[in-house]
This record gives C-alpha cells, structure tokens and sequence, in this order.
C-alpha cells in the first residue's frame, strides 16, 4: 500500500516528515510568480519612479513586480514541505472556461477602449464584465457591483491622485 499522497503530476510525499521532493504543482507556480515579478520591476526600473506622493509611471510595475516575486518565494519555499492530502484530494470540478474567458475579455476591452471612451465608461463596463465571470452573479448584481467601483476608482484616481485621463473620451464627446 503507497503511503504517497498528491494530486496528478505532483512529485510531493507526506506532510508526517517523509517527503519525497517539492510539490511539483506548487513550484512551478512559485517559478511563475517569481519570473514575472521580476519581469514587471525590471521593465519598470527603467522609466521614473518617483515618490510615494508624486508617484512615476515605474513606481506601481517595481511595487507590485517586487510584491509578486516575494509571494512567488514564499510558495516556492512551501512548495518543499509536501502536501496536504485535503488539498490534493480535493475535487477541484472542471475548469470554469467561460469565466477565465471573460475576465480575459474584460482586461482587453479596457486596455482597447480607455483611450477612446475615457476612464468611467471604460471601468464601468470592465467591471461589470468581471463582476459577470463571479459564480452565481446576477446582471443586475454585477451592475451593482460595477457602478460601486467605478465611483470608487473614480474618487480615488481622478480626485486624489488626480491621475491625468478623461472621465469621457473622444468617442463619447469627452
């Protein structure tokens, strides 16, 4: 009788003190991170960064680079004491495609159209977009969802740091 225990394709043995190798799953996760934080602050050590309160366009990509690679060290470092066996038998049901797929959407709809229909409209639809992709949301409670954080993005990015796009844009008569 195998005393193994892991999800498909993970090299891990047993949380008792017997492991046989790193959770292969979880270090390649951890490797991820760790490859793209790093790509994000460095790719944006090279524009200005900036202070806290007067921030450059490389002060957020060096913070949250910097953030995701220190995450990616931490799952890499718990990837070596095994798995636990809820976690791996856990029945993980299938892939919810059609939700990936539209937070996917939500994301290129916003990076093509902030331009031209400016930040409200823009953050208003991607919200309700990633708002739809939540499992048992309702339109109408997406659209809750939506108008709240697009106030709220709104007060915080255009009022206080008063970061410099058009509410409306020029498809809009902004």
């Amino acid at each position: 009788m195998s005393t193994d225990v892991g999800a498909p394709g993970d090299t891990a043995g047993r949380l008792d003190g017997g492991s046989s190798g790193p959770s292969r799953p979880d270090l390649l996760a951890g490797a991820t991170f760790v490859i793209l934080g790093l790509a994000f602050a460095i790719g944006g050590s090279r524009y200005d960064v900036g202070t806290a309160l007067r921030m450059g366009s490389g002060y957020v990509p060096i913070g949250l680079g910097s953030l995701l690679t220190v995450l990616g060290l931490i799952i890499v470092v718990a990837s070596f004491r095994g798995v636990d066996p809820a976690v791996a038998n856990a029945d993980r049901g299938p892939v919810p495609w059609w939700r990936m797929g539209l937070l996917l959407a939500a994301v290129m709809f916003f990076g093509l159209t902030v331009d031209g229909l400016g930040l409200g409209p823009s953050l208003l639809a991607t919200t309700f977009m990633a708002a739809l992709a939540g499992q048992e949301t309702s339109p109408r409670r997406a659209l809750v969802i939506a108008a709240g954080l697009t106030a709220l993005c709104l007060v915080v990015f255009v009022g206080l740091l008063q970061l410099r796009l058009p509410i409306l844009g020029d498809w809009l008569g902004g």
